[in-house]
Parts: C-alpha cells; sequence; structure tokens
C-alpha cells in the first residue's frame, strides 16, 4: 500500500470516527543562536546545527546547516523544509556544533558539542518562534546560550524567484589585497526585525564580484507580499568573523521585478556612515540584479479552477472468484438493507470525483465475463451494454447500471485489465494533443484478485504514464494482494516488461479491507490522496498552465488541496 493509504488506514483504526488523516504541510524552519559557548583556543567557535527526528523511538539525522566561520551568534542561511502532520507528535532535536569536519560533513565525531534543544514540531508551529536554552550532558545549561527556531507555513506559497546578483567598484576593505565580498538578503517583518533569506559564497579578491544564482520561495522572500520591505547588505569576509561592512540599499520585490524588466536593475550600495561624513560621498559600489526569473507555481486547485474538468471512469470485475451473485457470501450479492465492497468503494470515490466533471456523465466498464448475445468473454464491455455510449448519468445512474448488468452476464474470467486501460488511454491521449488542461482522466478499478495480464498491464501503464490519467485500483475481498503492489510505484519506478520506466506514479492501489470499518470520507480520502499531485506532475511537466492563464508552468506544487 502507498504511504498515503497507510497514514489513511492508520488514522481510520485509530481516530474516533474512522477520521482519515489530513494531508501534510509543508513548513520552513529558520535558525539562529546567541551566546554560544567559545571552543577554539585563538578564535571563535564555527557552528552549525544538526536536524534529528524521532523515528520509532530513535533519533535519526535529517539534515544540517552550513557552518558560520568564527561566531557565537550565528544566523543560519540553511532552512530546513520539513513535513507537518497534525495527527501526530513530531518530536524534533537540534543540536549545535563546533564544527571542524567542513561544512559538508555528516557527522559529527570530530566536532565539539556546543548544546542541544528538543521540541515538538507543532510547538515550534503553535508558537511560530521559539527560542529555548541550550543543554549540554545531563541537563546542564550551556552558559548562556540560546537557540531559537522560527517556522514558516510555505504549502500556500505560489512561486520562486531565481535571483542573480553582481557588484561594480565596491569599497576596497583590505590592505595588501582586494576586499573578499559577500551578499545577504534579508526580508524585513511586520515587527521590523530583519530575516535572513539569503546569505551568497565569498568571491575572494574582487571588487566586482559576481555571485552565484540561487532560488528562494516567494514566501520567503517576502511572505509572499511583493512590496514588502527588503534590504541587502554586502560585506568584506574576514576568516575570524568580523567582516567589514561595505554598504546598503533597500527594495522590494515588486521593484525589483519592474526594474529587472526595464533593464534598469541596479543600486547603489551605501555605508550611511560615510554618506553622513562625508560631503561628496555618492556610494560605495553598485549592485546589479544580473538575472530574475519569477516561477509561478500552480497547485491541483489552480487547475480544477482553471476549468479542468475529472473524468470519471469505473471499471468492475466480473469473474467467476467473486461468487454466484445470488448467493449471499459473494461479493457481488445484491444485499437491499446494506451495500457490498464493490457498491461502497464505487460510491465513495464517484461521489466526489462527479463534483468536477460538469456533465456527470460516468463510463462505466466491465472485465471477465460473459456477455450476452454470444456469452463471449469480454475484457472491456459497457455494463449498460450500449457499446457506442458506455456513459451513465451520475454515479446514481452506474450502480443502477451495474445492478442491472449482474442477472445478465455469466461470471468467468481470467482477471485481464490491460484493455480497459488502454481504452482509457486512447481517450487520454486524444486530449493530450488539445495541449490544454481541460480534461484528466481517473480510472478506478475494482477487483477480487491478483490480475492475470501482468506483463500487459504494465506495459499500459507505462504508456499511460505519459498522458493525463491516473489509476486506482481497490482490491475487495479476502484475497492476497501482495502481488498487485509492484502496480504501485511507491517503493520504486515501475518498467514495461521491456525495462522501460514510467514516467510518473499514476497508480494508487488501496486494500479494500484495510479500510473496511472507516467512514467513507476516510475511504475517499485514502483511494484519492495521490490524484492531486499526480495531476499536477503531469501538467507540470508538460508545461501547461491552468485554462486562462497564458505563461508556461516550468514548476508545479501539488500543494494539499481540499
Amino acid at each position: 500500500m502507498s504511504a498515503g493509504s497507510e497514514r489513511a488506514a492508520a488514522a481510520a483504526a485509530a481516530a474516533p470516527g474512522g477520521l482519515p488523516a489530513p494531508c501534510a504541510s509543508k513548513v520552513e524552519l529558520r535558525l539562529s543562536c546567541r551566546h554560544l559557548l567559545d571552543r577554539d583556543p585563538l578564535t571563535k567557535s564555527d557552528p552549525s546545527v544538526v536536524l534529528l527526528q524521532q523515528a520509532q523511538g530513535q533519533w535519526v539525522q535529517v539534515d544540517r546547516t552550513e557552518v558560520v566561520r568564527s561566531s557565537l551568534h550565528p544566523v543560519f542561511s540553511k532552512v530546513f523544509t520539513v513535513d507537518y502532520y497534525f495527527e501526530e507528535v513530531q518530536k524534533l532535536r537540534f543540536e549545535v556544533y563546533d564544527t571542524h569536519s567542513g561544512p559538508s560533513g555528516l557527522s559529527c565525531q570530530e566536532d565539539d558539542f556546543l548544546g542541544g534543544m528538543e521540541c515538538t514540531l507543532g510547538q515550534i508551529v503553535a508558537q511560530k518562534k521559539v527560542t529555548r536554552p541550550l543543554l549540554l550532558k545531563f541537563g546542564r545549561n550551556a552558559g548562556k546560550s540560546t537557540i531559537t527556531v522560527i517556522a514558516e507555513d510555505i504549502s500556500g506559497n505560489n512561486g520562486y524567484v531565481e535571483l542573480s546578483f553582481r557588484a561594480r567598484k565596491l569599497d576596497d576593505k583590505d590592505l595588501f589585497s582586494k576586499s573578499d565580498p559577500f551578499l545577504e538578503l534579508y526580508r524585513v517583518n511586520d515587527d521590523q526585525d530583519l530575516q535572513l533569506v539569503y546569505r551568497t559564497e565569498v568571491v575572494k579578491n574582487n571588487l566586482s564580484p559576481v555571485w552565484e544564482p540561487f532560488k528562494v520561495s516567494l514566501s520567503s522572500l517576502c511572505s509572499c507580499e511583493e512590496t514588502r520591505p527588503l534590504k541587502c547588505l554586502v560585506w568584506d569576509y574576514d576568516s575570524r568573523g568580523k567582516h567589514d561592512f561595505i554598504g546598503e540599499f533597500s527594495t522590494t520585490f515588486e521593484e525589483m521585478q519592474k526594474a529587472s524588466g526595464e533593464g534598469q536593475a541596479q543600486w547603489d550600495c551605501v555605508n550611511p556612515k560615510y554618506k553622513q561624513k562625508r560631503r561628496n560621498y555618492k556610494n560605495s559600489g553598485v549592485v546589479v540584479l544580473a538575472d530574475l526569473k519569477f516561477h509561478r507555481v500552480y497547485s491541483f486547485l489552480d487547475y480544477i479552477m482553471g476549468g479542468c474538468q475529472i473524468h470519471f471512469t469505473v471499471a468492475i470485475d466480473f469473474t467467476a472468484s467473486n461468487g454466484d451473485p445470488r448467493n449471499s457470501c459473494s461479493l457481488h450479492y445484491i444485499n437491499p438493507y446494506q451495500p457490498n465492497e464493490y457498491l461502497k468503494a464505487l460510491v465513495c470515490v464517484g461521489e466526489i470525483c462527479q463534483d468536477y466533471d460538469s456533465d456527470k456523465r460516468f463510463s462505466a466498464l466491465g472485465f471477465g465475463a460473459r456477455i450476452p448475445p454470444k456469452y463471449e468473454v469480454s475484457h472491456d464491455f459497457a455494463i449498460n451494454f450500449n457499446p457506442e455510449d458506455d456513459e451513465c448519468e451520475g454515479i446514481q445512474g452506474v450502480v443502477e447500471a451495474y445492478q442491472n448488468c449482474l442477472p445478465r452476464v455469466q461470471l468467468y474470467g481470467p482477471t485481464n485489465v490491460a484493455p480497459i486501460i488502454s481504452k482509457v488511454a486512447r481517450v487520454a491521449a486524444a486530449e493530450e494533443r488539445t495541449a490544454e488542461a481541460s480534461q484528466y482522466y481517473i480510472l478506478l478499478i475494482l477487483t477480487d484478485g491478483v490480475v492475470t495480464d501482468m506483463a500487459d498491464t504494465r506495459e499500459a501503464i507505462v504508456r499511460a504514464s505519459r498522458l493525463p490519467m491516473s489509476i486506482i485500483i481497490v482490491g475487495v475481498g479476502n484475497a492476497d494482494f501482495t502481488d498487485m503492489q509492484v502496480l504501485d510505484g511507491d517503493d520504486g519506478v515501475l518498467r514495461s516488461p521491456r525495462g522501460e520506466p514510467a514516467l510518473r506514479d499514476i497508480v494508487q492501489f488501496v486494500p479494500f479491507r484495510e479500510l473496511k470499518n472507516a467512514s467513507p470520507a476516510a475511504l475517499a480520502k485514502c483511494v484519492l490522496a495521490e490524484v492531486p499531485k499526480q495531476v499536477v506532475e503531469y501538467y507540470s511537466h508538460r508545461g501547461l498552465p491552468p485554462r486562462g492563464l497564458g505563461t508556461p508552468a516550468p514548476e508545479a506544487s501539488p500543494g494539499c488541496t481540499p
């Protein structure tokens, strides 16, 4: 089962009323420290912070910041991005080290421990800003050392910015060589505090440096407010941490975009002290925005609100292993008082999908049965027995067609699903040629056993992975569905028998029995958990924006869409 179905199943079992787990929000964590212990005899400590997260009772290292040289009050540029789940207690530990193993070293064995702090991600998110003392072993305070963690929800951010800066004629702060400049970009928060957004690399011995391009989310840069003040500081790097201030300037993202578009994106780099004291002072150099690229990030909801329709097709297993529909033990038995598993899965998924289909007409297909009039086995037949129009009016129309179909067919076999996947794929291929984000196809396959034509099914799925299409397979009954897991690409890339990899993961497999006692809402959320991501991934790969927006979408994010 995929991660989404595992999470929903666990939540359904543990939560009151079978409530499903919500999808994760993305949270950025920004770190700074004050009054760190000094472990270096000749200079100051070179601190970095290691993030650990508790998993199954063990602390696991997740990430590590850069090293800030010779500083007891570091502000770290590296941002930690973590998934936040409301229903979980997510324990975090921050460990600060005087680093000797190099900026990219993951091992802390050679480093001096300066203190640690434990808390939960929920505490950080609830308070937005947490400042705690750093503790040494056995709970002793590390002097006056503190660590501050600031959380920011980036789930709703709507893009990222790629920036490239250079400068010319910067002031020379070094006696025997030229300045070693680096640039810091800050966001001005509502309380007027400066929040570090990015720190460039140091360009050695150069008064006209060209810094490497970098990317930041629009949320990080300006809290998605294009008029929010930004501040840039330019420094001459000092290995002892006593960097010499060269100058600064203020701007906004709105101003940056306008100036970049007009080819005038440059600012005087001003030292306020020099400006105050020197009559003819103009600047300490000029900083130029060499390039600005704004990449809009589209969510699933953006595509839906842009008019993208979700076309829903259901395919039902009519093989003999389901049992005689007239027998109450059959998976197809129609109980007037309680729907069978096929109907439960069909209704709970279909009722959600129908909200995204304007004509409310759904294709309903069957496979594995002998059908009239010749009673030949078919692996692709319309359950309304109209081969010219296999669509039914609404979910209730599908239910009625299914119930009317049962007494007219002879359950047989084998369990071949590749023909139906290929049929829906042909329709999706026609949609692909429109080069618009207008129609996406979801195929729900309901089956009581492992498919017989596994090789052909893998081939069909790999081909369909290049089309606007997702496949949901719900296993009903108590069969062993272990072999079906290979179709769900969560544990690796699905490949065709010829070795061709799927372009993207489009299959979600869910055993119905694991959610049997969950609410219909829990089952629907589990079954449809991966669809928003799959929709966005497809249109992102094609570079197609939501309809009505003319700019192609180079990046996309599934977000957490209700």
